[in-house]
């Protein structure tokens, strides 16, 4: 009897160590021959993955916002560069604007530069030039007062040369005057080579003589006159000077 006991409780015990076999088995292998240790050992990793796909997703958010964010500094930089230009704008002077001529002056010594040149053509003549060296426009009035070495007078004036209109000099441009030197037959009296000039200018009533005189030089061996001298009214330009 405890026999039979017995050979049924190793059946039963066979029987169960079967079972939990199986059950083993079962537990112990997912059907890839993966170890169910092995798997359990995986889960936290598939656990620790799993926010991979939300990682991906993050990083296709992410390169939206990505891009968003490179937009957005790209603006910014669009804007700062905007800011930039406009600083540096600010921040460079300005172009001056060209000097104003404001009221027109008289031309004279301080305001111009005067040259002495004398002329092939025609002969025993001397041309006058004088250029606005100022930043006011200027007026020509009448003829130049000139005195060749020691004269005690000024020469007079051809008034067949006198222009319609008042000579006018912007800042840069120049006028013109033509000096009769001697007389081309001989005629002249006292002629004599003088080595120096000095011209002056008149002011609006073309009696007195206004500011600084000028002193252009002359050719070294000195340019030869006669009581003959005489000069012509300023002219705008140097053909009208040279016709007298």
């Amino acid at each position: 009897m405890s026999s039979l006991r017995t050979s049924r409780i190793r059946l039963a015990g066979a029987a169960t160590t079967v079972v939990l076999a199986a059950l083993s088995l079962t537990a112990c292998t997912d059907g890839t021959g993966v170890h169910a240790e092995s798997v359990a050992a995986s889960t936290p990793t598939a656990h620790t993955s799993s926010p991979a796909p939300a990682a991906t997703a993050s990083t296709g958010s992410g390169s939206g916002s990505g891009s968003a964010a490179t937009s957005a500094p790209q603006a910014a930089a669009g804007s700062g560069t905007g800011t930039g230009t406009s600083k540096s704008n600010a921040g460079t002077p300005a172009a001056k604007a060209p000097a104003s001529t404001g009221r027109p002056v008289t031309c004279e010594g301080s305001n111009t530069k005067t040259v002495a040149a004398p002329l092939n053509r025609p002969v025993n003549h001397m041309l006058l030039t004088v250029t606005n060296t100022g930043s006011r426009t200027c007026y020509l009035y009448s003829y130049p007062a000139v005195r060749f070495g020691e004269a005690q007078s000024v020469p007079p004036v051809i008034e067949d040369s006198q222009p319609q209109a008042v000579v006018t000099l912007a800042p840069g441009e120049s006028g013109y005057a033509s000096v009769s030197l001697s007389a081309t037959d001989g005629s002249g009296t006292n002629g004599h080579t003088v080595n120096s000039l000095d011209v002056y200018f008149h002011g609006r009533s073309g009696n007195e003589s206004v500011g600084k005189g000028a002193h252009p030089s002359l050719p070294a061996k000195g340019v030869y006159v006669d009581d003959s001298l005489k000069v012509t009214y300023w002219q705008q330009s140097m053909d009208d000077a040279v016709n007298w």
